[in-house]
């Protein structure tokens, strides 16, 4: 047997053996195990702990239990039940791919990987997560978790977010993968670098593949993987208008589908300097008793830093005007309706209801 078989061989047979005695199996979606509920938790799971995404999982559960429910429901019912839990392109990929499953397939979750990866928001990994665990596929995963695993075991140099390195990973990836067992494999590996091999501080003592681990054997674990240069993020400044009506509703307006906080309720956006009361009466048509502007907060996507200063205004008088049902509310802040709002936005409406 060619040398890297056999190493590959005893790394999945430790692997499988510490995961029999200490893996996780009582998570939410380990139980009942179909692919709908495995594509659920692995789409919440990305860029997310487990200890966050548990409860969402639970509530979004049971409001949505299968594809029908979830590819009937409005748009604003999902990412209402998504607010706080970050990253809303996961929720409208998710909605999105529930009715072409609905509509593609009858309802019945595909269970061919090219079918899979056709869907939005599912890729390689994701799509070989869910065959692997839920229909004991043959496939292989690389999510962040695997990746650390994978660069430390095999002394894999360079950013895994490089296509070159990447593709070794993958390669790597298939070959430890084993053609039996394959769904407590993934859930080995994956738990492996969710609670042994993590960023910091890894308890490599207690790992069941470190005899045989390169960066252990050399004392460089936390060398790997190898960080993404940094660059400085751009800060973006605006201004987030809060007017309050005359019955206490402030003023929201759904986002475009696109862009951050996309398709989320938020308060009108203005650039930075903008004559709020001269805005108000332009554009909406409403005249302004009282300006407060609230201090200044920032808000970092993954590309930018958001300045954002809410600015508190109490409306006078509501000149007649034509508001657009669909893209403009007045939200009742002592009886909040569903509807997804992006953290700092709930926060401020938080804060908004204590003050009124």
């Amino acid at each position: 047997m060619p040398k890297n078989k056999q190493k590959s061989n005893r790394f999945t047979q430790e692997l499988l053996k510490w995961f029999a005695h200490h893996g996780r199996k009582d998570l939410p979606w380990q139980e009942n195990t179909t692919p709908y509920r495995v594509w659920i938790s692995e789409i919440m799971l990305q860029q997310t702990q487990v200890s966050t995404v548990i409860p969402y999982y639970q509530r979004f559960m049971q409001k949505f239990s299968d594809i029908k429910a979830l590819a009937g429901a409005p748009i604003d019912e999902v990412l209402h039940l998504w607010t706080g839990l970050g990253y809303y392109a996961r929720a409208r990929n998710l909605h999105r791919a529930a009715q072409m499953i609905q509509g593609e397939f009858n309802g019945d979750f595909p269970l061919d990987f090219d079918d899979l990866i056709a869907l939005p928001g599912i890729g390689r990994s994701t799509a070989g997560a869910i065959l692997a665990i839920a229909a004991h596929q043959h496939q292989a995963i690389l999510d962040g978790n695997v990746k650390r695993v994978l660069t430390r075991f095999a002394l894999v140099s360079g950013w895994p977010g490089l296509k070159e390195v990447e593709n070794t990973l993958w390669g790597i990836a298939q070959q430890y993968t084993p053609e039996e067992h394959v769904a407590d494999y993934t859930q080995a590996i994956m738990d492996l670098g969710a609670t042994l091999c993590i960023r910091s501080k890894p308890r490599c003592g207690d790992c069941p593949v470190n005899r045989a681990c390169g960066a252990y054997k050399q004392g460089t674990v936390t060398e790997y993987p190898t960080p993404k240069a940094k660059k400085i993020l751009p800060v973006k400044e605006s201004i987030l208008l809060m007017a309050i009506g005359e019955d206490g509703k402030v003023l929201l307006e759904q986002r475009p589908p696109t862009g951050i906080w996309g398709g989320l309720w938020s308060f009108p956006e203005l650039a930075p300097n903008t004559d709020v009361r001269e805005w108000c009466e332009t554009n909406f048509n409403l005249k302004i008793d009282e300006i407060q502007a609230w201090l200044t907060k920032r808000h970092t996507f993954s590309h930018f830093h958001l300045d954002y200063t809410p600015v508190y205004v109490k409306v006078a008088e509501t000149l007649p005007a034509i508001m657009e049902p669909k893209e403009r509310v007045w939200y009742n802040l002592q009886k909040p309706d569903a509807r997804g709002l992006a953290t700092p936005i709930k926060r401020l409406l938080t804060q908004l209801a204590q003050n009124t």
